[in-house]
């Protein structure tokens, strides 16, 4: 007795094509995430000076901005331990990595005042658009939006001005240093007690 020979299916060019167009989704979800998010990352590379620089500079612009539009998403999903290698906490937290990065990458290119302004607009509008405990899917119910957004805009504000004060050669250069750190550690640690603190 003889059995036909089977025939191993292959993957033809409509598996192909819906790979393709996944990725494609994938790649233009969340339009509006990933536009702030590049953009910020361009404008903390400073533009105007990098349009003079060497070819490898900017590559370098490029590939952050390919960078910068893939991690731009807000990541809507509830925490979960998945695991703790580093390459998958800074994807699940690409997020908070992007602005972190921008920050830096505007510290060291030292951009002109009215570029640390557009800098610092981009960054209140990412951080508004791509936070899942206020515009998630998962953030709690009746929660409002309204008061995150102001006071999100304010300490903008504050950071921004107290940045352009002219006391860095001064005798009082450590007076608001020292305030500066006070108040982040103040607002991080009221921000980690409102999210832990169960309802009612």
């Amino acid at each position: 007795m003889t059995t036909a020979p089977t025939r191993l299916a292959r993957p033809g060019p409509h598996s192909a094509g819906n790979r393709a167009a996944r990725l494609l989704a994938r790649l233009t979800s969340r339009i509006t995430d990933r536009l702030l998010g590049t953009a910020l990352a361009v404008a903390a590379c400073n533009p105007p000076a990098a349009l003079h620089a060497p070819l490898p500079v900017r590559v370098l612009v490029l590939g952050a901005a390919a960078a910068a539009w893939w991690a731009a998403p807000m990541v809507d999903a509830r925490p979960v331990l998945t695991s703790m290698r580093w390459r998958t906490v800074a994807a699940r937290r690409r997020t908070t990595v992007l602005p972190a990065a921008a920050i830096v990458m505007a510290a060291v290119t030292g951009p002109a005042v009215w570029l640390v302004a557009c800098i610092a607009t981009l960054l209140l509008a990412y951080l508004l658009v791509t936070d899942a405990w206020t515009a998630g899917v998962t953030a709690p119910p009746g929660r409002p939006q309204v008061t995150p957004a102001l006071a999100a805009a304010a300490a903008t504000a504050v950071v921004l001005l107290a940045a352009q004060a002219p006391v860095a050669a001064t005798s009082w250069a450590r007076l608001p240093a020292a305030l500066a750190i006070a108040a982040t550690t103040l607002c991080l640690v009221l921000a980690l007690r409102i999210r832990r603190r169960p309802r009612g």
